[in-house]
């Protein structure tokens, strides 16, 4: 069933009076300025779309019709809160109700949204501010390490330890959400721009360390976990003004039991544990809009996921006034162009619009409020220590804790991931001549604001042109962006950036070490060709691979940094080569060169990425990472899952459409799929030890599902009370889904020399209930464990197992069902280093 645009007629005062025409004769002769004048603006995502036209012109819709919108009831441990805010909300004014649910313009903050209060009862409205990785944008805060870096560290008590410390740091600063963690994109791309901001190309890692996050920010502030759902590339995430009509958003066009198994999978894992607030993302999902999406939104998320805090829109992803609300839109952000005029009030009183659902709106907002206790009087006022400019006088707000610091570095540390170490090159050994090159190496040239809004994105450190500044104010994809940054990669660019209180550079570590061994160096930082001292005992090379929202990346290695890392090893035999890299960086250019001897990736550390990268280097501790993604030969092993889809593919180039049509076989589960062999696959990690696998034990207790079994609600059209009357749902759906079916466990021994950490992977190849040629069912990670064991020492890992683990979608009987069939079993190191493997059969 199509779903109709009731909005087709309305304006938005927001872009009356903007033709593009003007707008691009305007930029073409100011080139000079174009670029200050389109960072400036806060709100990365706002940018281009305060240019369109008031046309809305849509491809036909595909995704299906799911009204009313659920009501929030207090399911689980919400019970009190909605209480309370039924009691306030009940004396509210329609007007009211419809002020708490959009952002308002307030210069007082730098809240990157602030939305609307209703101060006569007490409600302050909500600070909203960037996100998961850290406050952005101010001073006072930390630089964590990014959620790419996390994934590295397959470490979940590390996750929620980081998540602590952030949240508090957002709460010091009077924030009430923090717009993280993220679990979409996925990573269905390789070049995808904003790959790095989640953990893993995988939905079981991202859903166990994305749940940890949600419990710990959530001790402090509201989680806002983004971006619902399918968002998987930046090239035309929004739409773009033309002289004649608007290219529309990309569709992710997907099949139901891709959306379940892939997409969704991490979100409900976020939902079970709590999450209060879910950001709708900006791509169109099967031809509907996300944010005015009632499939996803009312279906899918609130009904049977029984969600139960508010869903607010991703900056200026709202396209629609009556029908987002219709869909299950709660509050729109920034502004509104389509409520900000008590539209929805009105709309009430004229008949147009159900009142049931504008306070169901307005309750949502007000118990996730109440639910985190920051109705309390000793939460701190909105945006306390938010200034919203840096360079003019303001209080200052130290949100730091002491206490985070050895949690910063152990993140910085455990993120890095050894993939090469031939002869034990490393660690190192108290070098007499040590050779360092690489822009990687030192700290970038500046780390100030400087009034142009390259600061808030993160892209000082980057040489953006005037067409690229054009590019980005005007939604198009980015002609030609950058591959690298000048300095250190701590983070990546845009909305996911963070702020350090310091950036330790490698360099400035090992000259450190280099004092204590009496250690000569030499280097060079610049040259792409450099001289090498032929007495260096070795040469560390230090190269990065950037990526930033607004644009998916050019390409997944440069050939200048390339080049650099070629030259040392022509003539220095022992080249480490660290790269910190913002994705999957590829690396088969140099990686069979003998003289290339050790490669560290060192992903996104934070502002530890110098003192991280030393002690790994000394060997102060082992390296720990596992690769959350898999790194290919070449390009083109990743086949059509490369690179973003573009508008001039499409049938219509107006309205881009996205086939997802490889099906939940992404990342790994595609190279397996094909049979191809990578460079280096998911999971895979060295240390400086060595590991032996034994004594496999499988006790499972599943049995196939009963084909007259229905396992899960299923959201009824025309019904808003459903879930309150259903037994065994609460947040995050149907709570049997996370029963446990049993255990399996193996014995792993330390056989080297010194004490590290394993990361033992569970895989499990669930058995196929049809033939699938195309997209053939592969194993798929169920489990994971990292331990520390000292040499000569051994352990027994467990793995538990749910319900859902073991579980797939049937799209017939809209339900998780367990198959009948044999499982496989497989327990070791990687997805393709498995030393341990078994079967049980349901």
């Amino acid at each position: 069933m199509d779903e109709k645009d009731d909005i087709s007629h309305e304006s938005t005062p927001l872009v009356k009076g903007s033709p593009r025409g003007k707008f691009w004769h305007w930029c073409k002769t100011h080139k000079l300025i174009v670029i200050p004048v389109v960072v400036m603006i806060l709100l990365l995502p706002l940018l281009g779309l305060l240019a369109l036209n008031k046309q809305h012109a849509r491809a036909d819709y595909t995704s299906p019709i799911i009204y009313p919108s659920p009501q929030g009831y207090g399911a689980g441990n919400w019970t009190d809160a909605y209480t309370k805010a039924h009691a306030m909300v009940s004396e509210m004014t329609l007007e009211e109700m419809n002020n708490i649910t959009l952002g308002v313009v307030d210069g007082s903050t730098g809240c990157v949204g602030v939305s609307g209060s209703v101060p006569r009862l007490g409600f302050p409205g909500f600070c909203l501010h960037d996100a998961g990785n850290g406050v952005r944008n101010t001073d006072g805060v930390n630089a964590y390490a990014s959620g790419l870096h996390v994934g590295a560290t397959w470490n979940t008590s590390l996750a929620y330890e980081r998540a602590v410390f952030m949240g508090a740091e957002f709460k010091r600063k009077g924030v009430n959400v923090a717009l993280g963690p993220v679990v979409g994109p996925i990573g269905r791309i390789a070049e995808g721009g904003r790959n790095w901001e989640a953990f893993a190309a995988d939905p079981y890692l991202d859903g166990i360390l994305g749940a940890q996050s949600v419990r710990g920010l959530q001790q402090s502030v509201i989680a806002s976990v983004k971006h619902f759902v399918a968002y998987e590339q930046e090239t035309n995430r929004n739409p773009i003004a033309g002289e004649d009509n608007t290219t529309q958003s990309t569709s992710a066009n997907l099949d139901d039991q891709t959306m379940h198994e892939l997409y969704l999978w991490p979100f409900q894992d976020l939902m079970y544990a709590g999450a209060g607030c879910v950001m709708c993302s900006y791509n169109r999902i099967n031809n509907t809009y996300a944010c005015e999406n009632s499939k996803t939104m009312n279906g899918i998320l609130k009904g049977e996921l029984n969600f139960q805090g508010f869903v607010v829109s991703d900056w200026a992803g709202q396209h629609s006034g009556l029908s987002s609300a219709n869909a299950g839109l709660d509050m729109a952000m920034p502004t509104s162009g389509y409520w900000d005029k008590n539209q929805l009030a009105n709309a009430v009183n004229s008949g147009d619009f159900n009142k049931t659902r504008l306070v169901d709106m307005a309750t949502r907002i007000i118990a996730t409020w109440h639910q985190f206790g920051q109705n309390e009087t000793g939460f701190p006022a909105l945006g306390v220590g938010m200034p919203p400019d840096l360079l003019a006088p303001h209080n200052y707000t130290d949100a730091k804790d002491p206490a985070a610091r050895s949690s910063l570095l152990q993140q910085a540390i455990e993120g890095h991931v050894l993939v090469k170490n031939s002869n034990n090159s490393l660690p190192l050994n108290r070098p007499k001549v040590l050779s360092i090159f690489g822009y990687d190496a030192i700290s970038q040239s500046m780390y100030n604001p400087d009034g142009t809004g390259l600061f808030k994105q993160d892209w000082e450190v980057l040489s953006l042109n005037s067409q690229q500044g054009m590019d980005i104010g005007s939604n198009a994809p980015v002609e030609n962006p950058p591959q690298t940054a000048q300095g250190v990669l701590y983070v990546g660019g845009g909305s996911g950036s963070n702020t350090p209180a310091y950036i330790s550079a490698p360099y400035d570590a090992i000259q450190a070490r280099a004092y204590d061994d009496g250690t000569a160096i030499f280097s060079d930082f610049t040259s792409n060709e450099p001289a090498i001292v032929a007495s260096s005992d070795a040469c560390l090379v230090f190269i990065n691979e950037y990526a930033s929202e607004v644009w998916d990346r050019p390409g997944l290695a440069d050939s200048k940094s390339d080049n650099l890392v070629s030259h040392v090893a022509s003539t220095c035999n022992n080249t480490v080569v660290v790269i910190h890299n913002a994705g999957i960086r590829l690396v088969d250019a140099w990686i069979e060169n003998p003289n290339v001897t050790a490669v560290i990736f060192g992903h996104l550390p934070g502002q530890d990425a110098g003192r991280a990268v030393a002690q790994i280097l000394y060997g102060d501790v082992s390296p720990s990472g596992r690769l959350p993604y898999t790194v290919a030969k070449q390009a083109s092993d990743y086949g059509k899952l490369q690179s973003a889809c573009q508008a001039k593919d499409s049938k219509d180039p107006t309205s881009p459409q996205c086939n997802f049509d490889e099906g939940v076989n992404v990342d790994y589960r595609n190279f397996l799929a094909q049979k191809i062999r990578p460079r280096y696959e998911f999971g895979y990690g060295l240390t400086y030890t060595t590991f032996d696998y034994s004594n496999l034990n499988i006790k499972i207790n599943a049995t196939a599902s009963a084909n007259n079994t229905v396992l899960a609600p299923v959201y009824t059209n025309g019904t808003t009370d459903q879930n309150s009357k259903t037994d065994g749902v609460s947040n995050g759906g149907l709570q049997s889904l996370f029963d446990s079916v049993g255990s399996i466990q193996a014995t792993i021994a330390n056989t080297g020399k010194v004490a590290a950490a394993e990361v033992s992977q569970l895989y499990i190849q669930i058995p196929a209930s049809y033939l699938n040629a195309k997209n053939p069912r592969t194993q798929v990670l169920r489990g994971f464990q990292k331990v520390t064991i000292q040499p000569g020492d051994s352990t027994t890992v467990t793995f538990p197992l749910r319900f859902k683990d073991v579980a797939i979608w049937d799209v017939v009987r809209q339900a998780w069902v367990i198959p009948v069939g044999e499982f496989k079993v497989f327990v070791g190191k990687s997805v393709l280093d498995t030393p341990l493997e078994g079967t049980f059969s349901t």
